[in-house]
């Protein structure tokens, strides 16, 4: 290797080892709103939203429909299939989420168990 080279790797090699002294690994909790601060039962709300959207958003991709007649199969106007596609939460209901799911033949189980 050429003394060039050399020296990029070695100062490489210093700076990731400089970074590495200066990261701080937290674990998370498995839940990341849980993690970004919400109560544990807005937490929890979340993100049971935000896997039923996901799973949605799955069907719909998979459907190669378009976002109106995807719409339409879903019971929903184009604009709100719009804003659940882009993961506004904040403007669905799990109540909602879950007859979206439903109307898109996708079957939505609860469990529920005492927490941890």
């Amino acid at each position: 290797m050429s003394k060039p080279f050399e020296s990029i790797n070695r100062g490489l090699r210093q700076a990731i080892r400089h970074r590495s002294e200066r990261l701080r690994i937290t674990r998370g909790s498995g839940n990341v709103f849980r993690d970004l601060g919400f109560g544990r039962a807005e937490a929890e709300n979340l993100r049971l939203r935000s896997e039923l959207m996901r799973r949605i958003e799955a069907h719909y991709r998979a459907s190669g429909m378009t976002q109106a007649a995807a719409a339409k199969a879903l019971g929903l106007t184009q604009p709100r299939l719009n804003a659940l596609l882009k993961g506004r939460f904040h403007q669905f209901s799990l109540d909602a989420l879950v007859n979206i799911a439903s109307n898109a033949g996708i079957n939505v189980r609860l469990v529920a168990r005492k927490a941890a």
